[in-house]
Protein backbone atom coordinates (compact mmCIF):
# COMPACT_ATOMS: atom_id res chain seq x y z
CA UNK A 1 0.00 0.00 0.00
CA UNK A 2 2.94 2.13 0.33
CA UNK A 3 3.31 2.47 -2.81
CA UNK A 4 0.10 4.16 -3.97
CA UNK A 5 0.92 7.08 -2.18
CA UNK A 6 4.04 7.47 -3.49
CA UNK A 7 1.97 7.92 -6.98
CA UNK A 8 -0.29 10.26 -4.96
CA UNK A 9 2.69 12.36 -4.10
CA UNK A 10 4.24 12.20 -7.67
CA UNK A 11 0.54 13.07 -9.10
CA UNK A 12 0.82 16.16 -6.47
CA UNK A 13 3.93 17.59 -8.11
CA UNK A 14 3.13 17.01 -11.66
CA UNK A 15 -0.47 19.00 -10.72
CA UNK A 16 2.21 21.88 -9.32
CA UNK A 17 4.76 21.85 -11.91
CA UNK A 18 1.90 21.98 -14.53
CA UNK A 19 0.19 24.36 -12.59
CA UNK A 20 3.55 26.81 -12.56
CA UNK A 21 4.26 26.00 -15.97
CA UNK A 22 0.33 27.30 -16.89
CA UNK A 23 1.12 30.16 -14.63
CA UNK A 24 4.80 30.74 -16.40
CA UNK A 25 3.11 30.69 -20.08
CA UNK A 26 0.29 33.01 -19.18
CA UNK A 27 3.17 35.70 -17.46
CA UNK A 28 4.89 34.92 -20.91
CA UNK A 29 1.57 35.66 -22.96
CA UNK A 30 0.93 38.94 -21.29
CA UNK A 31 4.05 39.59 -21.91
CA UNK A 32 4.44 39.08 -25.56
CA UNK A 33 1.01 40.91 -26.03
CA UNK A 34 2.49 44.05 -24.12
CA UNK A 35 5.23 43.78 -26.27
CA UNK A 36 3.52 43.36 -28.91
CA UNK A 37 0.67 46.75 -28.00
CA UNK A 38 4.37 48.60 -27.56
CA UNK A 39 6.04 47.72 -31.30
CA UNK A 40 2.72 48.63 -32.93
CA UNK A 41 2.56 51.83 -30.78
CA UNK A 42 6.25 52.64 -31.77
CA UNK A 43 5.37 52.09 -34.98
CA UNK A 44 2.14 54.56 -34.81
CA UNK A 45 4.66 56.90 -33.64
CA UNK A 46 7.22 56.09 -36.22
CA UNK A 47 4.77 56.59 -38.99
CA UNK A 48 3.48 60.00 -37.24
CA UNK A 49 7.33 61.36 -36.78
CA UNK A 50 8.31 60.33 -41.05
CA UNK A 51 4.59 62.13 -41.84
CA UNK A 52 5.75 65.22 -39.85
CA UNK A 53 9.35 65.07 -41.33
CA UNK A 54 7.66 64.98 -44.87
CA UNK A 55 4.77 67.61 -43.72
CA UNK A 56 7.39 69.94 -42.96
CA UNK A 57 10.08 69.18 -46.19
CA UNK A 58 7.12 70.18 -47.92
CA UNK A 59 6.18 73.35 -46.35
CA UNK A 60 9.63 74.17 -46.36
CA UNK A 61 9.88 73.92 -50.71
CA UNK A 62 6.71 75.76 -50.87
CA UNK A 63 7.90 78.69 -48.57
CA UNK A 64 11.00 78.86 -50.84
CA UNK A 65 8.81 79.05 -53.92
CA UNK A 66 6.38 81.29 -53.05
CA UNK A 67 9.50 83.39 -51.64
CA UNK A 68 11.02 83.15 -55.05
CA UNK A 69 7.86 84.04 -56.56
CA UNK A 70 7.42 87.09 -54.88
CA UNK A 71 10.95 88.07 -55.48
CA UNK A 72 10.45 87.54 -59.04
CA UNK A 73 6.61 88.71 -59.52
CA UNK A 74 6.03 90.89 -56.68
CA UNK A 75 6.02 94.12 -58.37
CA UNK A 76 4.51 93.09 -61.57
CA UNK A 77 1.70 95.26 -60.66
CA UNK A 78 3.38 98.16 -60.15
CA UNK A 79 5.65 97.28 -63.63
CA UNK A 80 2.39 96.84 -65.48
CA UNK A 81 1.17 100.11 -64.18
CA UNK A 82 4.47 101.72 -65.66
CA UNK A 83 4.54 100.73 -68.97
CA UNK A 84 2.52 103.39 -70.28
CA UNK A 85 5.16 105.84 -69.54
CA UNK A 86 7.78 103.95 -71.37
CA UNK A 87 4.93 104.07 -74.37
CA UNK A 88 4.45 107.77 -73.65
CA UNK A 89 8.57 108.65 -73.43
CA UNK A 90 8.90 106.24 -76.47
CA UNK A 91 6.07 108.18 -78.58
CA UNK A 92 7.59 111.45 -77.47
CA UNK A 93 10.98 110.65 -78.65
CA UNK A 94 9.83 109.34 -81.70
CA UNK A 95 7.80 112.42 -82.65
CA UNK A 96 10.71 114.84 -82.25
CA UNK A 97 11.64 116.36 -85.84
CA UNK A 98 14.88 117.33 -86.81
CA UNK A 99 13.99 120.78 -86.08
CA UNK A 100 12.89 120.65 -82.47
CA UNK A 101 15.72 118.43 -81.61
CA UNK A 102 18.46 121.48 -83.03
CA UNK A 103 16.15 124.00 -80.90
CA UNK A 104 15.68 121.91 -77.92
CA UNK A 105 18.88 119.47 -77.36
CA UNK A 106 19.05 119.75 -74.07
CA UNK A 107 15.66 118.78 -73.70
CA UNK A 108 15.68 116.02 -76.10
CA UNK A 109 18.78 114.49 -74.75
CA UNK A 110 17.39 114.55 -70.96
CA UNK A 111 14.26 112.46 -72.05
CA UNK A 112 16.19 110.21 -73.91
CA UNK A 113 18.40 109.87 -70.91
CA UNK A 114 15.59 109.06 -69.05
CA UNK A 115 14.20 106.32 -71.52
CA UNK A 116 17.94 104.58 -71.48
CA UNK A 117 17.55 104.84 -67.05
CA UNK A 118 13.88 103.32 -67.50
CA UNK A 119 15.19 100.54 -69.65
CA UNK A 120 18.33 100.19 -67.09
CA UNK A 121 15.54 99.55 -64.34
CA UNK A 122 13.26 97.65 -66.59
CA UNK A 123 16.61 94.84 -67.12
CA UNK A 124 17.56 95.29 -63.77
CA UNK A 125 14.36 94.02 -62.30
CA UNK A 126 13.95 91.31 -65.37
CA UNK A 127 11.50 92.99 -67.42
CA UNK A 128 12.27 92.68 -70.87
CA UNK A 129 10.60 94.66 -74.06
CA UNK A 130 9.25 91.97 -76.88
CA UNK A 131 9.63 94.00 -79.97
CA UNK A 132 8.65 92.50 -82.83
CA UNK A 133 8.96 93.72 -86.35
CA UNK A 134 7.00 93.74 -89.22
CA UNK A 135 7.54 90.49 -91.36
CA UNK A 136 8.24 88.30 -88.30
CA UNK A 137 5.24 84.85 -87.64
CA UNK A 138 2.77 85.96 -85.07
CA UNK A 139 3.09 84.13 -81.95
CA UNK A 140 -0.29 84.12 -79.65
CA UNK A 141 1.96 83.47 -76.64
CA UNK A 142 3.88 87.04 -77.03
CA UNK A 143 1.66 88.83 -79.37
CA UNK A 144 -1.97 90.18 -79.19
CA UNK A 145 -3.51 91.31 -82.74
CA UNK A 146 -5.10 94.24 -82.81
CA UNK A 147 -6.67 93.48 -86.33
CA UNK A 148 -6.12 91.18 -89.26
CA UNK A 149 -6.01 92.85 -93.17
CA UNK A 150 -5.04 90.77 -96.33
CA UNK A 151 -1.88 92.29 -97.43
CA UNK A 152 -0.29 91.17 -101.29
CA UNK A 153 3.06 89.48 -100.76
CA UNK A 154 2.87 88.32 -96.93
CA UNK A 155 1.51 84.55 -95.89
CA UNK A 156 -1.23 84.30 -93.32
CA UNK A 157 -0.45 85.12 -89.88
CA UNK A 158 2.66 87.82 -90.66
CA UNK A 159 2.75 90.93 -88.32
CA UNK A 160 2.36 93.97 -91.07
CA UNK A 161 2.15 96.97 -88.18
CA UNK A 162 3.02 96.91 -84.93
CA UNK A 163 1.37 99.60 -82.76
CA UNK A 164 2.78 99.04 -79.28
CA UNK A 165 5.64 96.88 -77.72
CA UNK A 166 5.05 93.88 -75.53
CA UNK A 167 7.16 92.63 -71.84
CA UNK A 168 7.84 89.77 -69.83
CA UNK A 169 8.69 90.08 -66.51
CA UNK A 170 11.17 86.91 -66.08
CA UNK A 171 9.44 84.30 -67.86
CA UNK A 172 5.91 85.57 -67.46
CA UNK A 173 4.28 87.91 -70.10
CA UNK A 174 3.09 91.37 -68.47
CA UNK A 175 1.83 93.10 -71.40
CA UNK A 176 1.34 91.10 -74.97
CA UNK A 177 2.72 92.85 -78.13
CA UNK A 178 0.50 94.43 -80.08
CA UNK A 179 0.50 93.92 -83.38
CA UNK A 180 -1.76 93.82 -86.99
CA UNK A 181 -1.63 90.17 -88.99
CA UNK A 182 -1.69 89.44 -91.99
CA UNK A 183 -5.00 87.27 -93.10
CA UNK A 184 -4.49 85.31 -96.47
CA UNK A 185 -4.39 87.41 -99.24
CA UNK A 186 -7.65 87.57 -101.27
CA UNK A 187 -7.37 86.11 -104.72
Amino acid sequence: MAEPKNEEFLDDIDDAEAEAFAEEMAEIDDEALELEQIRAERDEYKDRFMRALADAENARKRSDRDRREAENYGGSKLSRDILPVYDNMKRAIETVTDEQKEANAALIEGIELTMRELLSVFKKHGIEVIAPEVGDRFDPKLHQAMFEAPLPDTRAGDIIQVAAEGFMLHDRLLRPAQVGVSSTPAG
